[in-house]
């Protein structure tokens, strides 16, 4: 696939016409605020930090067309081995890392020999965050 044909790059996952192409991208930000009791009065709540953001991809891909039967069984098992990858999109942002989450799978339009014609998918991502935040600057000056 030319780099100009992909829309996202996941780790070695290209999105993109030519393969699994999604048609419905979501991204989530969460904010985590704590409940802090407070005798006599009603609890304030305390900002803690951002959570962890997410992206949801749901596309298509039609095997007998390009890219073949395989491509969401290649989604499981990359997710299985539990790294963090690289995103970036097609006009060249970088995403820094995320993780699969969630892998789902809808099959459908079949051959007689049971093999689908048309395989919808849908993959949950979680950002992976940066490792040399806070926590980390403070850790390096107890050493």
């Amino acid at each position: 696939m030319q780099l100009g044909m992909v829309m996202m790059a996941l780790g070695v996952f290209r999105f993109g016409i030519s393969s699994g192409s999604y048609q419905n991208f979501s991204r989530s930000a969460s904010y985590s605020w704590d409940k802090v009791n407070r005798i006599g009065r009603t609890p304030a709540l305390q900002f803690t930090g951002p959570d962890a953001e997410t992206i949801k991809l749901e596309g298509v891909i039609y095997p007998h067309f390009k890219g073949g039967l395989r491509q969401v069984e290649l989604m499981r098992l990359r997710a299985k081995v539990a790294q963090p990858m690289m995103m970036v999109d097609g006009l060249g942002w970088i995403w820094d890392r995320w993780v699969i989450d969630q892998v789902e799978e809808r099959k459908s339009v079949f051959l007689r020999d049971g093999a689908p014609r048309k395989i919808e998918f849908t993959l949950s991502l979680k950002s992976y965050g940066k490792d040399n935040g806070v926590l980390s600057s403070f850790l390096g000056g107890l050493s």
